[in-house]
């Protein structure tokens, strides 16, 4: 028996992060509550914090704890009542032929290549492309619960990379990174579609996307993938 397994929230510590700039709202300053110590966050009690609200970065776990804004909704595809839409559906069709295969979390020159051009193309207005392979590696490879890295390739090349968690209710999508460069692709809706299917093949009734931000172009496709349910006021009730 593994008394870790066991261990209740109660026996972690919280604490509040000093304000920092927003990564999602231009001009606004975030605050951040961390759960610690690390080594007692198993998977069972990380599946406990997921459901109240809390996302990881590397070994860091947290939820938005902002002092005068609320615009950070954790967000859940409820997988049985989820029906794929039209352009989701030529998503599906169109990356199709994808080769997936599932990995530890190791480090490559192939995926931190991928990655690279990934955040230079998507997210150069954050700065992110200048981070450092031990930034890579905080970010994406270090884990204190189930996570999967899962590779897509198309005739051999690496196409797209996703880091999952496995929760009790579902699977958390903590990070996707995909080649910028192939021209009509959709390869961020496959992903989703994909992970969503993975719920349904493993018996999952939830897929956690992180968090929602009305205000935020960058997160409003996860509206799209409906019926989605946000943690608002402490319960899960369907976003309209």
């Amino acid at each position: 028996m593994n008394l870790l397994n066991d261990i209740p929230l109660s026996a972690l510590q919280f604490y509040l992060t000093a304000p920092y700039p927003c990564s999602y709202l231009p001009d606004q300053l975030a605050r951040s509550q961390v759960a610690t110590p690390g080594f007692l966050i198993t998977s069972q009690a990380y599946s406990e914090l997921v459901r109240r609200g809390f996302r990881r970065s590397g070994t860091f776990t947290y939820r938005p704890c902002c002092d005068a804004c609320c615009a950070c909704v954790p967000a859940r595809v409820e997988v049985a009542a989820f029906a794929p839409g039209r352009a989701q559906r030529r998503a599906a069709k169109r990356h199709r032929n994808l080769e997936v295969s599932l990995h530890t979390l190791k480090d490559s020159e192939e995926r931190f290549d991928l990655y690279r051009r990934y955040q230079k193309a998507r997210h150069s207005d954050e700065g992110k492309e200048g981070e450092s392979r031990e930034q890579y590696r905080n970010f994406l490879l270090q884990s204190h619960v189930d996570t999967m890295l899962v590779e897509f390739r198309e005739d051999g090349a690496l196409r797209m990379v996703s880091i999952i968690d496995i929760l009790e209710d579902g699977l958390s999508s903590v990070y996707t990174f995909y080649d910028p460069e192939v021209a009509q692709a959709s390869f961020g809706t496959y992903n989703v579609l994909w992970q969503i299917e993975l719920c349904r093949k493993l018996k999952l009734d939830y897929l956690y996307l992180g968090f929602w931000i009305r205000e935020s172009g960058k997160m409003a496709y996860k509206a799209g993938f409906r019926p989605l349910q946000g943690l608002m006021n402490g319960e899960w009730r369907r976003l309209p």
